[in-house]
């Protein structure tokens, strides 16, 4: 798995921490503040899209009357406690991060998730101990699946995509990797039980948790 990696790159949501659950409670406390029910395919619609995507379909498909910029405000501040105080990290990240540091791997984190947000999850637990570069799929052009946000990361981590190896948990995410032209390793997560085959057939390796790729460094 590690032949010739040089860098490796993590979504953040069901990847590094086990967020994926909130944002559907995020949403039905959301929608119905408006009179709006929420119904289940919604995170389907919005798979893989960056926060200000996400933002821009919402308004559009519930005709909502706040501004894009608001609703992510609004978004972040009904998050922001979650990430820093509730949200629990993936099993065994914390062991494969220090081992990947300790072989001297780069290490960078490609997100759909809000640079708010993310301040938030690491004020808990640090990620910047190990992590060399953060980007978000709202400073680059397209979120996933398309390829933008790995290659930018794999560009600020200077090292060409084929020397990287992604960690994802959705199969937008699995997609977007592919398309960088990265080697990509499924993530086991509850919220994506439904797409854990398709997910398989993605991948070029799958983990239940990190525990099993920390002992082939060892």
């Amino acid at each position: 798995m590690f032949d010739r990696i040089k860098a490796v790159i993590f979504d953040l949501d069901g990847t590094l921490v086990d967020s994926m659950g909130l944002w559907r409670d995020i949403d039905i406390e959301f929608l119905r503040a408006r009179g709006i029910e929420y119904k289940d395919d919604l995170q389907e619609k919005i798979e893989g899209m960056s926060f200000t995507e996400t933002a821009v379909f919402c308004k559009n498909y519930y005709h909502l009357t706040e501004s894009v910029e608001e609703l992510k405000e609004i978004w972040n501040r009904m998050a922001e406690n979650k990430y820093r105080y509730e949200v629990a990290l993936k099993p065994g990240i914390m062991g494969f991060l220090e081992e990947l540091k300790k072989r001297g791997i780069k290490m960078g984190i490609a997100t759909s998730n809000s640079k708010e947000l993310i301040a938030a999850v690491n004020e808990a637990y640090h990620f910047d101990r190990y992590i060399s570069c953060i980007v978000t799929s709202c400073s680059v052009n397209k979120g996933k699946p398309a390829p933008d946000v790995y290659l930018e990361a794999a560009r600020q981590l200077g090292v060409s995509p084929e020397e990287c190896l992604v960690f994802e948990d959705i199969v937008k995410g699995i997609e977007a990797g592919k398309n960088a032209g990265m080697q990509v390793c499924g993530v086991e997560d509850s919220f994506s039980a439904g797409q854990r085959e398709r997910k398989k057939e993605l991948s070029d390796y799958y983990i239940e948790s990190y525990d099993e790729v920390r002992q082939l460094l060892a």
